[in-house]
């Protein structure tokens, strides 16, 4: 297991903001969860670039053209040019569910205590599997084929790359002591964005490691 410090690139503050949970990013824009907002900003400016008033509590995704949102007990499909909420279906934790992200025409959600990732139907809602970790999930994000999540227990957080079939963690990046991550995407590129967690208003962008023979 490779293992290293996080390389914190950047942080993003946002003024009225209290929490900042899922994260996601949907090619241009970073969205994050506020409480009671869906938040986007521009990520070379840090500029807000649009709110949606929408019950946005934990785990954010984006499938190229839809918004999903972890509300509670609920996950909303909403459309970003209105924020119209288009359908919902049930969250498999039934509302202690954390992450959120979306590959191969599924969502990934995370089940924070329950230490799991479930790949879900956008449908109906069903758990079409499981993968276990050994430590609390918060974000989830899939880049280049490779599931990353964030950790956050006690007073340690960490990003991880495990291996979708057995679960092994394959790579960890420490964040710096009193940094947690809750939502967690990558832009496709070199970074990841996280979220802080429940009484942090920031967003933070971290260095994402080279692919092996990159």
């Amino acid at each position: 297991m490779k293992k290293s410090e996080a390389e914190i690139i950047r942080e993003y503050a946002f003024e009225g903001v209290e929490s900042v949970g899922g994260v996601s990013f949907d090619g241009e824009q970073v969205w994050f969860a506020a409480g009671g907002q869906l938040v986007a900003f521009d990520p070379d400016s840090g500029t807000t670039t649009r709110t949606l008033d929408i019950a946005a509590h934990a785990g954010t995704a984006f499938d190229g053209k839809h918004l999903y949102q972890i509300a509670e007990d609920r996950i909303l499909k909403i459309e970003p040019s209105s924020g119209r909420v288009l359908s919902t279906i049930p969250s498999p934790g039934g509302g202690r569910d954390s992450g959120l992200a979306w590959a191969e025409g599924s969502l990934w959600v995370g089940q924070y205590r329950d230490r799991t990732i479930v790949q879900v139907d956008p449908d109906t809602g069903k758990v079409l599997r499981t993968i276990e970790s050994n430590r609390f999930v918060t974000g989830v994000s899939w880049v280049d084929g490779e599931l990353w999540h964030g950790t956050w227990e006690e007073d340690e957080s960490d990003v991880r790359r495990i291996d979708p079939q057995t679960g092994e963690v394959m790579e960890r990046l420490e964040m710096p002591k009193g940094t947690y991550v809750s939502g967690l995407e990558s832009d496709g590129k070199d970074r990841f964005f996280c979220g802080s967690g429940s009484t942090n208003n920031k967003v933070r962008a971290i260095r994402r490691p080279k692919r092996s023979g990159a």
